[in-house]
């Protein structure tokens, strides 16, 4: 019986490759994300090698989140794995000069939305008595880089959240772990600098930066062991970058 996967986030970067490759490697998706344009166009292409349900919700709604979640259909009830992925990064401000709508925006999907999530979920994995819950963080969830304030602190949130889950939910039988990125070529830099295109790509010179596809297949890994391994917290970068301010660069 194929397991069934839950991936947030999925209409772009690490949430669509890891949507990509549980397709091919034999599970069921769903899609959850905000633009349901491109949610329908993955549907598509993966309708070619899995049967896939799409959910359009923001992860901010509480309402909507257990709404469309609550919806799902039978065949699609079974949640086995939960890539809790969507997360953003606004702005790169000192506190001082901070940004309250960014701060907001950081802290409502960040933290907020992956506990909706969670919460609309967790129920099902206990009363299965199994489970796979990945949280997608950050390397700004173990050190703290000038400017980045409120987004490191939303991304330690989630470190300290997937500890805390992983303790609760022991007892359940439920995997719980986190996989960590440093620098990663996606959107994620064109919303942090909301469309400077140049700015954004200045973050990626000079060296070789992880894809999405890297993370995603590092997923696969993770939630393809044999039931009695859970990888709890996994930190990868590219091997230019040795912390959060030192890249080497050419």
């Amino acid at each position: 019986m194929k397991k069934i996967a839950l991936v947030t986030g999925a209409t772009s970067g690490i949430g669509k490759a890891t949507a990509q490759i549980l397709a091919k490697n034999n599970y069921k998706i769903i899609l959850c994300g905000r633009r349901e344009v491109r949610l329908l166009e993955l549907e598509k292409e993966l309708s070619e090698f899995t049967e896939v349900h799409t959910l359009a919700f923001d992860v901010r709604d509480k309402k909507a989140v257990f709404e469309k979640i609550n919806s799902l259909p039978e065949a699609f009830s079974k949640i086995d794995v939960l890539i809790n992925n969507a997360g953003n990064a606004h702005g790169l401000d000192p506190i001082q000069n901070g940004d309250l709508d960014d701060w907001d925006a950081m802290i409502d999907i960040n933290i907020k939305g992956l506990l909706y999530v969670s919460k609309a979920i967790i129920p099902k994995m206990i009363a299965q008595k199994s489970g796979h819950i990945i949280n997608i963080g950050s390397t700004a969830a173990k050190e703290v880089y000038p400017n980045g304030n409120v987004y490191c602190a939303s991304k330690h949130a989630v470190d300290a959240l997937n500890q805390g889950m992983r303790i609760d939910l022991n007892p359940f039988g439920i995997r719980v772990g986190a996989i960590h990125p440093g620098m990663v070529s996606t959107e994620f830099s064109d919303v942090r600098f909301k469309g400077d295109t140049e700015k954004a790509a200045n973050i990626y010179k000079g060296f070789k930066p992880l894809e999405a596809e890297d993370i995603a297949d590092i997923i696969h890994f993770v939630v393809s062991r044999s039931y009695h391994i859970n990888i709890a917290d996994l930190v990868v970068m590219p091997t230019a970058q040795a912390s959060a301010t030192i890249v080497k660069r050419d």
